[in-house]
C-alpha cells in the first residue's frame, strides 16, 4: 500500500511538472465523457417523449383514419363546386362494431378544423370534435370541471359542449365557464364541461387536445352536416367526409393485432369498404415497439459517435505518454540501476494515464450533467439524465486511459538500462 501510495504521488507530481500538457491531453476524455452523456440523456429524452405519445394513443386501442387524397389524384373533371368525396362512412363505423364484437368501443370522430368560438368580445379558432360519450374513456381524459357529454346528449341532439384546458383559458379567463354559452358555426351551446390539461394529442397527427372543443356526435352531424366549405385568399373548396376517424377500444393488448389483421383484411377484400384506397388504420401496439426498436438503435448510434471521440482522446494520451517516456529515458536508466524493476517502471506510467484519464472522465461527468440541463432550459428539449450511462461513460474513459497507456509502460520498462543511461 505504501509503495502503491509513493506511486501515485510520484505520478501526480510528474503530470504537474508539465500542466499544459496534462490540461490538453485531459480535454480529450473530457469532452468524449460529456458527450457520451449528453447525447444520450438528449437522445433517451427525446425517445422518451415519443413513447409517451404513442402510450397515450392506448395500447389496446386501434384508429382507423380518413385519408384525404392529394391534389394530384384527384378528378380531373371534377369542378370547383363539386365536393370531394373521401373517407370513412356511417356504414363503416356499424360494419366494425359487427365484426369485432368483442370490443370494448367503437367509436366515430367527427373534425371541423379552425372553427370561430365566440364568447361576446373574446374569439378564438379551435377544432370542434363531434364524438359519443365513450370517447373520455378510449382517449383516457379527465373532466377539470363540470361533466362530460352523456347518452342522452346524443340521443336529442343537445348543443352542449366540453371545453379543452386551453380554450377554456381563452374564452373564460376570469369566470368560471360551466353554464356560459359559446358561439360556434351561427350555433348557440351550453358549456357542461372543461377537461384537465392532457398536454398531447389524441393520436400521432391533429391538434392538441387542450386546444379541442367535444359535441355530441348527433350535434355535430345536424349542425355542421357532412360537407365543408373552405374559403381561403380567393380559393374555395368543398369536401365531404362523414366520419375522420373510428377509434376501437379493446378489451386487452393481447386482442390488438389479431383485431388489426382482421380489419385490415376487411378493408382490402371488401372493395366497397375502400373502394377509394383513403382508409388508413393506425396500431398504437405496433407504433410502439417500432419507436422502442428505434429508440435501442439510436442509442447505439449516438453511444458509437461518443465513444470514438473517447477513443480520439486516448490515442491521444498515448502520443502524450509516448513522447513522455522519450523525455525521461535517462530518469528511466537511473531508476532501474538503482534498483527498479519493470513492474515498477509500468505502474508509474501506468498511474500517470490513469490519472489522466480519471480526471478527464471526473470532470466529463460534470460538463455532461450540465449540458443536458442548459439544453432544456433553453431548447425546451426534455432530457434524460441515466445512471447506468454515467457509469458506463466514466468506465470507458478509465479503460481508455488502462488500454491506451499499456504500450508506453511496456515500453518504457524494456528500456535497456544502459542505453538509457547513455540517453542525453
Amino acid at each position: 500500500m505504501k509503495l502503491t501510495t509513493r506511486t501515485v504521488r510520484l505520478g501526480i507530481k510528474s503530470l504537474l511538472l508539465h500542466k499544459l500538457r496534462s490540461a490538453l491531453t485531459t480535454l480529450g476524455i473530457l469532452f468524449g465523457v460529456s458527450s457520451v452523456i449528453a447525447m444520450l440523456a438528449v437522445g433517451e429524452g427525446a425517445s422518451a417523449e415519443a413513447l409517451e405519445r404513442i402510450k397515450a394513443m392506448g395500447s389496446n386501442n386501434i384508429m382507423v383514419r380518413s385519408q384525404k387524397p392529394p391534389a394530384s389524384e384527384q378528378s380531373s373533371e371534377q369542378s370547383v363546386w363539386t365536393a370531394i368525396v373521401y373517407g370513412l362512412e356511417y356504414k363503416h363505423e356499424d360494419r366494425i362494431r359487427a365484426t369485432l364484437q368483442t370490443a370494448e368501443h367503437v367509436i366515430g370522430v367527427r373534425q371541423h378544423d379552425s372553427t370561430p368560438l365566440r364568447v361576446r368580445s373574446m374569439w378564438m379558432n379551435s377544432t370542434v370534435i363531434g364524438t359519443t360519450p365513450a370517447y373520455l374513456d378510449v382517449v383516457n381524459m379527465k373532466v377539470r370541471e363540470g361533466r362530460w357529454m352523456t347518452q342522452i346528449d346524443q340521443d336529442r341532439m343537445r348543443n352542449v359542449m366540453v371545453l379543452g384546458a386551453n380554450v377554456a383559458q381563452k374564452l373564460f379567463p376570469l369566470e368560471d365557464p360551466i353554464g356560459q354559452s359559446v358561439e360556434a358555426n351561427d350555433e348557440r351551446y351550453t358549456v357542461v364541461g372543461v377537461l384537465d390539461y392532457l398536454g398531447r394529442q389524441s393520436g400521432s397527427v391533429g391538434p392538441s387536445l387542450d386546444s379541442c372543443t367535444f359535441i355530441p356526435l348527433n350535434t355535430s352531424r345536424r349542425r355542421f352536416g357532412d360537407e365543408l366549405t373552405t374559403r381561403s385568399g380567393g380559393s374555395f373548396s368543398r369536401e365531404r367526409v362523414e366520419l375522420h376517424e373510428i377509434k376501437i377500444k379493446l378489451d386487452s393488448d393481447r386482442d390488438v393485432e389479431p383485431a388489426a389483421r382482421v380489419l385490415r383484411t376487411m378493408f382490402d377484400i371488401n372493395e366497397d369498404l375502400n373502394a377509394r384506397g383513403d382508409i388508413q388504420i393506425e396500431v398504437p401496439l405496433e407504433l410502439l415497439r417500432e419507436a422502442e426498436a428505434s429508440k435501442q438503435m439510436f442509442n447505439i448510434v449516438l453511444g458509437s459517435i461518443a465513444v470514438i471521440s473517447l477513443l480520439v482522446g486516448g490515442i491521444g494520451i498515448m502520443n502524450v505518454m509516448l513522447a513522455t517516456v522519450t523525455e525521461r529515458t535517462r530518469e528511466i536508466g537511473i531508476r532501474r540501476a538503482l534498483g527498479a524493476k519493470r513492474k515498477h517502471i509500468v505502474s508509474q506510467f501506468l498511474v500517470e494515464t490513469v490519472v489522466l484519464s480519471a480526471a478527464g472522465g471526473l470532470l466529463g461527468v460534470g460538463l455532461g450533467l450540465l449540458i443536458p440541463e442548459l439544453v432544456t432550459r433553453l431548447a425546451e428539449q426534455r432530457t434524460i439524465i441515466r445512471v447506468d450511462h454515467v457509469v458506463l461513460a466514466f468506465g470507458i474513459s478509465a479503460g481508455v486511459g488502462i488500454v491506451f497507456g499499456l504500450y508506453p509502460a511496456w515500453r518504457a520498462a524494456n528500456m535497456d538500462p544502459v542505453e538509457a543511461l547513455r540517453h542525453e
